[in-house]
């Protein structure tokens, strides 16, 4: 019985659940055992099916999706370091110890910190700053508790911040190649780039599923693209290799001191999209990120950064784009396409994970409903969310538009990515300590080494703020307030409504004894709380003095977990001749459907129809009481979002013709 995979809903438990409940009542054992065959035998052969899809496919699969971010870092980190904005010369010291940082940071941060032990941190299989912040809440207390859930909260805002600035650095980067081919061209960078991030923002409603099956081949043609210009550079100097010794990274802080300091700003650009090999693990699984890392992506990063580190010591002047000039002049056009090819899968990695993380805070609570659609039938992780799409097109190209150019842009990036690695060391410590019961004195060092490696980075990032590392601080603080302020204000509105504190058992007990009149059909009322009497119950016995002939209380319960199990999905109890109590449990990563729930209602002995079912909901219209400024600005802030939250009918899948809205005034 242990053959599980909920993220599919591909549960053999349930079949036999199914049997049970259903099957076993009527004909006997064996009649209904035919009847269950043909199911688990469809069931264990589609099971087989995957089980045997080749480790090499979905490696293959993790190249072009979770490296996409940090394998367009060459197209402008080298040039960034050694371009004069730090006042370092083409010189072989600097160059090789700049390629020693990045060498030693793709080993530390990447391989190290990351790959062997952040990606230990899943939650059913699942990773993100917001996993993340839900393990380590496990075992604390309630105080701590709700200081890892404000780090996880700053962690997810820092990823809003950090998702506007990749794609516009990442496609300008790639055009940025036109320069090279003709200088002419320069004044149709910013449109172009602004036509090709358009175009991406346009399909992002199809769905990534037909696109993402060109994700792979075409992001390996890159890296192996990336090795073999890097070769190619390497053979004119071998000398260049001398940087692998660590030495020359010593050397370089010892030599330049305080700029050494602030070319960490710099360097760290090399390592942006790190943050994916963790949050896409749910996707491919820990092995295959590790072996792409490993077997193709490292090698053809160094090889890269190598090969442009010898072009530069044989020629300085490259240093204006050593990426497309480390190419010989054939190769200019058909790799200026491949980049753009590659950015743009870039581009494609990072808004999907804002999707995704989006859909998490909302089942969190911490943003409110709103319109999600699912684009794929078999995957559940394909979603489109329109406004957020939207939203982020406009800032895409804001920020395209102010800044002009990829060093421009530069400046601003990095704040984010080293402020959510800093986070992510404190947080996977504390599951080491709290979830693992690694010794406690260990965990302390292992925080210490990681914090060494992170501030640093952080603090050299914090220095370009007035340089633009303002504009993804700004936005990281937006959403902040946005989701402390949705979380707050929702849970002090589910107070105010529910402070009658009237007994459920009481008032059941009591409708029981002395019923109003009774209609046919069944209605079902929303509870937000399993013991607390729905507030819509309340209108409509007030206003309408009738209840239907059959009551159901349906609460939707969101997990701490990304997926449920179907055979936990839904449970029911019976709490008088005509009162039902229902709870239906959904992981974050998933979408309630009310007609799965009538369903599994159906399977445990409450026949539910939708077209014979009322379903009463209460709609409040909010008003504001006295409050000091900075409190009236947030409930001012939280009416707004409820008025453009989307409603509770289409959230669930609710006919609308099925549904009663029974609205109040609730002061907050």
């Amino acid at each position: 019985m242990g053959c599980i995979d909920p993220k599919h809903g591909v549960i053999l438990d349930e079949l036999f659940y199914q049997y049970h409940a259903y099957c076993a009542p009527f004909d006997g054992q064996d009649q209904a055992t035919q009847r269950l065959r043909p199911i688990i035998q469809h069931k264990e052969k589609a099971m087989s099916k995957e089980r045997k899809q080749s480790l090499s496919a979905v490696t293959l699969a993790a190249i072009g999706v979770v490296y996409g971010d940090i394998g367009t870092s060459p197209l402008y980190t080298l040039r960034e370091c050694l371009a004069g904005h730090y006042g370092f010369g083409i010189a072989p010291a600097s160059v090789f110890g700049f390629l020693s940082l990045i060498f030693w940071l793709l080993i530390l941060i990447v391989s190290l910190k990351y790959l062997s032990f952040v990606m230990r941190a899943d939650n059913a299989g699942e990773g993100g700053i917001l996993t993340l912040m839900s393990l380590a809440g496990r075992n604390t207390s309630a105080r701590a508790t709700s200081v890892l859930v404000i780090l996880g909260l700053i962690g997810g805002s820092f990823f809003y911040g950090e998702v506007v600035i990749t794609p516009a650095i990442s496609v300008m980067s790639a055009m940025e190649g036109l320069k090279i081919a003709a200088p002419s061209l320069d004044r149709y960078i910013v449109p172009l780039s602004i036509v090709v991030l358009t175009l991406l923002f346009v399909i992002q409603k199809k769905g990534t599923g037909s696109v993402g099956k060109l994700f792979a081949p075409v992001m390996l043609l890159w890296f192996l693209s990336l090795a073999v210009l890097g070769i190619r550079g390497i053979m004119q100097n071998p000398e260049v290799l001398q940087a692998l010794n660590p030495k020359w990274a010593i050397a370089f802080f010892a030599e330049y001191k305080t700029v050494s300091f602030f070319a960490l700003g710099a360097v760290v650009l090399s390592i942006t999209g790190v943050e994916a090999l963790y949050a896409d693990m749910g996707h491919f699984g820990k092995l295959p990120i590790r072996i792409a890392w490993f077997s193709a992506v490292l090698p053809s990063l160094v090889l890269n950064y190598f090969g442009q580190g010898a072009l530069l010591l044989k020629d300085p002047a490259a240093i204006k784009n050593p990426f497309f000039l480390l190419a010989p002049d054939w190769a200019l056009i058909p790799l200026l396409i491949l980049a753009t090819l590659a950015t743009v899968i870039a581009s494609q990695a990072v808004i999907s994970g804002v999707f995704s993380l989006t859909r998490q805070a909302v089942r969190l609570g911490y943003l409110p409903p709103m319109r999600i659609i699912h684009t794929s039938e078999m995957e559940s992780g394909q979603i489109y969310i329109p406004f957020i799409n939207w939203l982020l097109f406009i800032a895409v190209v804001l920020v395209i538009v102010s800044f002009e150019h990829s060093s421009n842009l530069a400046a601003a990036y990095g704040i984010a990515v080293t402020g959510t690695m800093v986070l992510t060391t404190v947080l996977s410590c504390t599951v080491a300590l709290k979830n693992w019961h690694w010794n406690r004195f260990l965990v302390p060092v292992l925080l210490l080494f990681l914090l060494c490696l992170d501030i640093p980075m952080f603090a050299a990032n914090a220095m370009k703020i007035w340089s633009g590392g303002w504009l993804p601080l700004l936005l990281g603080f937006v959403m902040f307030i946005v989701m402390t302020t949705w979380k707050s204000e929702r849970f002090r509105l589910l107070r105010r409504i529910h402070e009658h504190g009237n007994s459920l058992e009481a008032m059941i007990a009591s409708l029981e004894k002395s019923p109003p009149v009774r209609v046919t059909g069944t209605a079902v009322f929303m509870s937000r709380a399993m013991n607390i009497i729905p507030f819509a119950l309340l209108h409509n016995l007030k206003h309408n003095k009738v209840l239907h002939e059959r009551v159901v209380l349906l609460t939707l319960r969101t997990e701490d977990a990304p997926f449920v199990h179907n055979v936990r999905r839904v449970t029911m109890e019976q709490l008088s001749p005509t009162f039902w109590r229902v709870v239906a449990s959904y992981g974050y990563k998933e979408t309630p459907d009310m007609e799965e729930i009538f369903h599994r209602c159906g399977l445990e002995g409450l026949s539910c129809r939708m077209m014979e079912t009322s379903f009463f909901m209460s709609h409040e219209s909010l008003i504001l009481g006295k409050r000091p400024w900075y409190l009236l600005v947030r409930g001012k802030l939280f009416i707004a979002l409820s008025r453009n939250a989307l409603r509770a009918p289409d959230q669930f899948l609710i006919p609308p013709n099925r549904v009663i809205e029974l609205g109040t005034q609730v002061e907050i």
